[in-house]
């Protein structure tokens, strides 16, 4: 049993709660080093003293101010690190060997590659870092001899039904014997809604996602399929496998979390209860399970599983998404930034939810590079990034969607 030392970039995030629920469980395999978060400085000061974290990184200033604060009557006061070139020095800091990366948004990929460029076991729960940097941050775990143990779980499913040979690597080649990646996908709550009311739906509707608690943000982006668009994205490079080979399936009651097909015509799939901390237990402790406070699984109860090919012109975003990863990097990294003004801009109220598509493909239709200079560095793809979302905010206003709806 080995002993590890975690940092948790995102505490306050769904995905950092529960990474601190399972540690919790673990108190003799598992010790916090550091822990992040953007805006909820009084949770992160609780997370911080439940868990003895010896680091906080806050955004800035002011954030630091409301940390003190929110930590006053407390023991120990937490080493208060500020910035984002902290958070990427806190990723790659020597003093913890795991780092979950669960920041969401291109804004956690800067920290997440510093992980994977030190040599960490990186659960990667940041799907950006691959969507944006695919071939970067690949390249950084090979260089540098990091696991990359994917946390969302469609891979983490994925990755349990692929053979192993005790470590987690960055594959250059599909694993011998495979035929098809199948991501599952819940539908999200507008599955069986008539498409003429799509235009009129609200933020709070598009966030009452049927079978997770999620964020806002990732809540929309499972209502449009656009986050299943970015898995397939993050499958091409974390399982080394062409687009062709990658299919997704519509599984309403998500207990098939995915499916890996082989060439003997076997299908393995890796089921269990819609909770992120079975994958998060697995990449902590793998090769080895632990507990991880989910309920066993009843089949019985559930009575069926069903599956449905995608219907595309419900979920255009979906489409855009295989799209942009045959146009290449330069299409990823537009259509992630595209979704994310697009989707802040609906939350906000400034956009309809069928604006979120159009805004992305007009994006899209740019020339974005498939090779070059821009795609081989960090700063690079940044660079597009930004590119990426003016023309996403220009698109908006052309839409004439940008005041209050």
């Amino acid at each position: 049993m080995s002993f590890r030392t975690v940092t948790v970039l995102g505490a306050t995030g769904s995905i950092g709660v529960s990474t601190l629920d399972v540690i919790a469980r673990h108190p003799q395999r598992y010790r916090v080093h550091a822990l992040s978060a953007h805006s909820r400085m009084e949770q992160l000061a609780a997370q911080a003293a439940a868990s003895q974290a010896a680091v906080v990184v806050v955004p800035d200033d002011a954030a630091r101010a409301r940390f003190a604060a929110a930590w006053q009557g407390r023991a120990r006061l937490p080493e208060i690190r500020v910035g984002a070139q902290a958070l990427a020095d806190t990723a790659a800091d020597s003093a913890s060997d795991t780092v979950m990366a669960a920041i969401v948004g291109a804004a956690g990929l800067p920290s997440a590659l510093a992980a994977a460029q030190a040599g960490k076991r990186v659960l990667l729960a940041n799907k950006e870092a691959l969507v944006v940097a695919g071939r970067l941050f690949m390249d950084a775990v090979r260089r540098s001899g990091a696991e990359l143990l994917p946390i969302d779980s469609e891979h983490n499913a994925i990755f349990q039904c692929l053979p192993h040979a005790g470590r987690a690597s960055a594959p250059a080649a599909p694993a011998p014997g495979v035929r098809r990646l199948l991501l599952t996908a819940s539908g999200g709550p507008f599955r069986i809604r008539p498409l003429g009311e799509l235009a009129g739906v609200t933020p709070e509707q598009a966030c009452a996602h049927p079978n997770w608690s999620m964020g806002r943000k990732i809540s929309v982006d499972s209502a449009t399929m656009l986050n299943k668009g970015l898995e397939v994205i993050e499958a091409h490079w974390l399982f080394a496998m062409p687009a062709e080979r990658i299919e997704v399936l519509i599984h309403p009651q998500s207990v098939v979390h995915s499916m890996v097909e082989y060439e003997d015509g076997s299908v393995l799939a890796q089921l269990g209860q819609p909770d992120m901390r079975t994958p998060i237990a697995y990449g902590l402790a793998f090769p080895e399970r632990t507990p991880a406070g989910v309920s066993p699984l009843d089949l019985a109860r559930h009575g069926r599983l069903d599956f449905e090919t995608p219907d595309l012109a419900r979920f255009p975003c979906l489409r855009l998404a295989f799209e942009a990863l045959r146009a290449g990097q330069g299409a990823c990294v537009a259509l992630n930034a595209a979704n994310e003004i697009a989707v802040e801009a609906f939350l906000r109220g400034a956009a309809p939810y069928t604006a979120i598509a159009a805004i992305i493909e007009s994006v899209l239709a740019g020339d974005w590079p498939r090779a070059g200079d821009a795609l081989g560095s960090l700063d690079g793809l940044l660079d597009l990034d930004a590119q990426a979302r003016e023309r996403a905010r220009e698109t908006l206003a052309r839409l004439g969607v940008t005041g209050a709806r």
